[in-house]
């Protein structure tokens, strides 16, 4: 005989460090479906991230080419994308959108002529289509944090 719903729920809930595991609806508990597994990042995890990401202070890094910013940061953030993003990559997105914001910063204060947000976007798109393994976040969202 199954448990109730309220035990199947204790039941399946994982633990596991770094992940949020959802619960399920109730509605697909009375229906007989179980749980499902579905992991993502959680907000401790992605507050550690991006705590970690403001300290390199991307936008400071003016001495830095493009590329050497890709060496420093891509073994990192392919960790995180590799660890945490196992089960549900969407989940790390608006995260991956920050890390483009700050390039985005970094290029209107390295580039004076693209000073304005717009020429800046629009230089960050290129870079993005024109090298698209650049960085190892570019695989998963190539867009702008907050660019709508």
């Amino acid at each position: 005989m199954l448990p109730d719903s309220a035990d199947v729920t204790s039941v399946y809930v994982v633990h596991v460090p770094g992940f949020h595991v959802p619960r399920p609806l109730g509605a697909q508990q009375a229906r007989g479906h179980l749980p499902c597994f579905l992991p993502a990042v959680s907000r401790d995890a992605q507050k550690k991230m991006g705590a970690e990401v403001r300290s390199w202070r991307i936008h400071r890094r003016t001495g830095h080419t493009f590329a050497q910013l890709a060496r420093f940061m891509n073994p990192i953030v392919r960790g995180w994308i590799q660890y945490y993003g196992a089960f549900y990559p969407s989940a790390l997105r608006p995260f991956l959108q920050r890390i483009n914001a700050y390039l985005l910063r970094w290029i209107r204060r390295n580039y004076k002529r693209l000073a304005g947000y717009r020429k800046a976007r629009t230089c960050l798109q290129g870079i993005t289509q024109r090298y698209p393994g650049m960085f190892a976040h570019w695989r998963l969202c190539r867009t702008i944090w907050g660019a709508g």
